[in-house]
C-alpha cells in the first residue's frame, strides 16, 4: 500500500495540510478566473436535425418572416364582458416594439368576445441568447394592459422558458440535511462537516468548470442544475466513505497522517472506481441523440470530477487538521490503544442482520423481488410526453394563459399543428385533395384555407385538433395527419416538434441502456475479476431504475400525493426524465455496488468463506451506505421542491431509486444472492482471467490473502 499513488497523496496532503488546501485554493482560483475571462453563458440548442418537423421549422424558417422560430401567445381576458378594440390595439404596438419581434397577429377573440389571442412570432428561435429565459420584454409590454384591470397572461414557446425559473434554494437546503444527518450518524460535528466542506468546494470547482465547458459546446440551462443536484450528492458520499475509513484507522491506533493516508488508498480507491462507474453511465447521455443531453452529461461529469478531486486532497488534509476531534466525544476519551471495529462483543445490526438474509436467501429474495417488481409494474403504463404549460404550476402565467385558451377556445386551441409543402413538390391538386382528407380525419375540427410564404415557395396549412398537446389521443391524431399528407409535404409545428423529441426519446432510451449497461458489466468485471457479480449487479440497478419509473408513473401520471408536490393534477412523464433518470442512477447505483463488493470480495480474498464475506462486508460498509444514501435521498428531495415539473420529476424518481438502492436491493437481494451462490459468486472463465488487465480493488492494509488461504485458486475456474 505504501508505494501506491493514493497512498503518497494521501499522506502529502495530510502531512502538509496548509499546502494541500492552498493549492486547491489557488487551482480553484485559477479556475475561476478561467470561467469569468473565457467561460461561456448557458445556451439551450433544443434542434432535432433528421426529424420530419424540424425540416418543417428550418422551411417555415427560410420561407416565412417570424415563422418557426420563438413564439408567444398573448391571452387578453375581460371579467367584465367584451374586450374593447382600443385594449387590444394598444396592446399589440407595445408588443410590436419589442426587439427581435417580425410579426404580431390581429387579435382573435373568442365567441363571446371576452378574450382575444395575439400570437407573437420573432426573427430567432427561443434558443437564442436573446431571448432564452427572459421575458421582460413581455412583461413590460402587458404590463399596462394588466394595471387597467385587464388578465393578461401569456404562453408559447419564449414564456415557457422563463415561466419557472430554478430558484436554487435546493442546495441549501440538501446541504443542510445532510449535515444533520451526518451528525446523528457520526456524533460528531467536525466527522460530519469535513464532507459537507468537501462537497462544498468541488461544487464551486465544478460550476466554474461548467461555465469553461459552455465556451466549447452548447450547455443547456438546466444542466448545472442537475449536475449540482448529482455532484452534492456523489460529493458527500465520497467524503464520507473517506472520513468513515479514517475514523476506522483511528481507532486502529494509526497517527492521524497514517490513517488519512491509509484511508485514501482504500475508500479513495474506491471512491475513484465508484466515480469512474458514474462517468462511464453518464457517457450514454449522448447517444440520445439531443444536444441537450449531452451537455447534461458533460456538466455532470464535470461535477463528478471535481468532488472527486476535492475528495482526495481536502479531505485528507481536513482530517489531519481536526486531529482526533474527528472521532465522536464518547469514545475520544477512551484508551487509544488499537480497536478493530469490526471485532466487538454484539456483531452491528448490519451484520446481524446480514447474517438473518443468509440464513433464509430464498424467502428473503422472494419478497425483495415481490415488491421491487410491485413498484416497478406500473412503468409498463407509463406515458411520456414533452413538459409544456399544461403540465406546470397553476400560480405560472403559461399555466393560466393555457387554461384560458382551453376554456375559450377548445383543448387543441394550446396545439400548434400546420402543415408546409414546398410548391415545387406538392401540385394543387394533390394540396385540395390533402385539405379534403384532412377534414375526414377524426380528431381535427377545423382546416384552415391554405395560405402561400411571401415568395411562394410555400404552402402553408394550419389544422386544429380536438385535444390538448399533452392527451394522449393527440398522438394518434397526429399520426393519422401524416398518413394523409402526400409526399413532399410536412407536417410540423411546435406538437408535431414535441411529438418527434417524445419518439426519438422512447427509440433512443433503448440504446442509452443498451451502452450503459454492457459499459459497466465489463468495467465491474475487470475491477472484481468476475462474470456473476457485474451481471447482478446491472440486473439489481436496472430493477432499481424500472421501480423509480414505477413510482414517477404512480404519483405524476396516475395522481397519487401529487398534490405534496404542489401539482394540481395528473401529467404525462415528462420524455426528458426517463433517459437522464437512467443515466444518473445506473451510476449512483454501481457507487454503492463498488463500496459494498470492495469490502466483501476484500473478506473473501482473506477467508475464503462466502457467506461470512457477505456478513463482513455489510458489518463494515452497512452505516456509511446506509448514511451515504440518506443524504443522497435528502439531496434530491430538495430538488423536487422546486417550480419546475421535470425537476420535480427527477428529485422524485431519484430519490425513490436510491432509497430502494441502499435498503432493499443492497440490505437484502446483494446478501440473499450472494449466499445462495456462494463461491460462484467469483467465478471467471480461464480464458478470460488470462486477457482481463489487473486491478487491485481490496480495501484492506494488506491486499493479499492470507498464507494458506483457499480464496485465491479458486477464483478462477475454466
Amino acid at each position: 500500500m505504501q508505494t501506491t499513488p493514493l497512498y503518497r497523496l494521501g499522506r502529502a496532503c495530510a502531512a502538509h495540510p496548509v499546502r494541500a488546501l492552498l493549492g486547491f485554493v489557488i487551482g480553484l482560483a485559477v479556475l475561476l478566473g478561467a470561467s469569468s475571462g473565457l467561460g461561456g453563458q448557458t445556451q439551450e440548442n433544443w434542434d432535432v436535425t433528421g426529424t420530419q418537423s424540424h425540416s418543417g421549422i428550418e422551411l417555415l424558417r427560410e420561407h416565412v418572416p417570424g415563422a418557426g422560430n420563438a413564439f408567444a401567445d398573448v391571452v387578453v381576458h375581460s371579467d367584465a364582458g367584451a374586450l374593447s378594440s382600443s385594449t387590444t390595439t394598444e396592446l399589440r404596438e407595445r408588443l410590436g416594439r419589442m426587439p427581435h419581434v417580425a410579426t404580431v397577429t390581429e387579435p382573435r377573440l373568442s365567441a363571446d368576445g371576452d378574450t382575444a389571442i395575439i400570437s407573437v412570432g420573432y426573427d430567432v428561435p427561443e434558443t437564442d441568447p436573446d431571448l432564452m429565459g427572459d421575458a421582460s420584454a413581455l412583461h413590460d409590454a402587458i404590463e399596462p394592459t394588466r394595471a387597467a384591470g385587464v388578465q393578461v397572461e401569456m404562453n408559447g414557446s419564449l414564456p415557457e422558458t422563463a415561466a419557472a425559473p430554478i430558484k436554487g434554494h435546493a442546495e441549501i437546503i440538501g446541504i443542510t440535511l445532510a449535515l444533520l444527518i451526518m451528525v446523528f450518524a457520526f456524533g460528531s460535528v467536525v466527522a460530519a462537516g469535513l464532507p459537507i466542506l468537501s462537497a462544498i468546494a468541488g461544487l464551486v470547482a465544478g460550476s466554474a468548470g461548467v461555465l469553461v465547458l459552455a465556451a466549447a459546446i452548447d450547455v443547456s440551462p438546466t444542466a448545472p442544475m442537475v449536475a449540482s443536484m448529482v455532484g452534492l450528492g456523489v460529493g458527500i458520499d465520497y467524503a464520507l466513505l473517506v472520513v468513515s475509513r479514517h475514523v476506522e484507522f483511528l481507532r486502529r491506533g494509526h497517527d492521524p497522517i497514517e490513517a488519512a493516508a491509509r484511508s485514501v488508498a482504500t475508500a479513495g480507491r474506491s471512491a475513484v472506481f465508484a466515480a469512474t462507474t458514474v462517468l462511464v453511465s453518464l457517457m450514454g447521455l449522448p447517444l440520445a441523440g439531443l444536444p441537450t443531453y449531452s451537455s447534461f452529461g458533460f456538466a455532470t461529469a464535470i461535477a463528478v470530477i471535481a468532488m472527486l478531486i476535492a475528495t482526495l486532497v481536502l479531505v485528507p488534509a481536513l482530517c489531519r487538521l481536526a486531529g482526533r476531534r474527528i472521532v465522536p466525544r464518547k469514545t475520544r476519551s477512551l484508551s487509544t490503544e488499537p480497536v478493530d471495529d469490526a471485532i466487538a462483543t454484539r456483531p452491528p445490526l448490519t451484520a446481524r442482520w446480514a447474517a438473518r438474509v443468509g440464513s433464509r436467501p430464498v424467502a428473503a429474495v422472494l419478497i425483495a423481488l415481490t415488491l421491487m417488481l410491485a413498484l416497478a409494474a406500473p412503468a409498463m403504463s407509463m406515458r411520456t410526453w414533452p413538459q409544456d404549460s399544461g403540465a406546470q404550476s397553476s400560480e405560472l402565467t403559461t399555466r393560466k394563459a393555457h387554461d384560458l385558451l382551453a376554456t375559450e377556445y377548445g383543448a387543441g386551441a394550446n396545439a400548434d399543428v400546420v402543415i408546409v409543402a414546398p410548391t415545387d413538390e406538392v401540385t394543387p391538386a394533390q394540396l385540395a385533395a390533402t385539405r379534403a382528407s384532412l377534414e375526414r380525419v377524426d380528431g381535427v375540427t377545423a382546416v384552415a384555407p391554405t395560405t402561400a410564404s411571401p415568395d411562394g415557395a410555400l404552402d402553408i396549412i394550419n389544422v386544429t385538433i380536438a385535444h390538448d398537446p399533452a392527451d394522449a389521443a393527440t398522438v394518434d391524431v397526429l399520426d393519422d395527419i401524416r398518413s394523409s399528407l402526400p409526399a413532399g409535404a410536412i407536417l410540423t409545428g411546435y406538437t408535431a416538434y414535441l411529438d418527434d423529441i417524445s419518439t426519438l426519446l422512447q427509440q433512443r432510451l433503448w440504446v442509452v441502456i443498451g451502452f450503459v449497461v454492457a459499459a459497466s458489466v465489463v468495467l465491474l468485471t475487470v475491477l472484481f475479476r468476475s462474470v456473476v457479480v457485474p451481471v447482478k449487479a446491472a440486473l439489481m440497478n436496472l430493477l432499481s431504475v424500472a421501480a423509480a419509473y414505477g413510482v414517477i408513473t404512480m404519483v405524476f401520471q396516475w395522481g397519487w400525493g401529487l398534490s405534496l408536490l404542489g401539482v394540481d393534477h395528473p401529467v404525462a412523464v415528462s420524455s426528458w426524465v426517463p433517459i437522464l433518470i437512467f443515466a444518473v442512477l445506473f451510476g449512483l447505483s454501481m457507487d454503492y455496488e463498488v463500496f459494498l463488493l470492495s469490502r466483501i470480495r476484500e473478506e473473501w480474498l482473506a477467508t475464503g468463506d462466502a457467506r461470512a464475506a457477505v456478513i463482513a462486508g455489510l458489518a463494515k460498509t452497512g452505516r456509511v451506505i446506509t448514511t451515504a444514501a440518506a443524504i443522497m435521498v435528502a439531496v434530491f428531495i430538495s430538488f423536487a421542491t422546486e417550480t419546475d415539473i421535470v425537476l420535480k420529476m427527477l428529485g422524485l424518481g431519484m430519490a425513490v431509486a436510491v432509497l430502494l438502492d441502499a435498503t432493499v436491493i443492497r440490505m437484502v437481494l446483494v446478501p440473499a444472492t450472494m449466499s445462495l451462490l456462494g463461491r460462484f459468486n467469483w467465478w471467471l472463465p480461464a480464458w478470460l482471467d488470462h486477457i482481463l488487465p489487473r486491478i487491485d480493488v481490496a480495501l484492506d492494509d494488506d491486499p493479499t490473502p492470507a498464507p494458506g488461504s483457499a480464496a485465491t485458486p479458486q477464483l478462477t475456474r475454466t
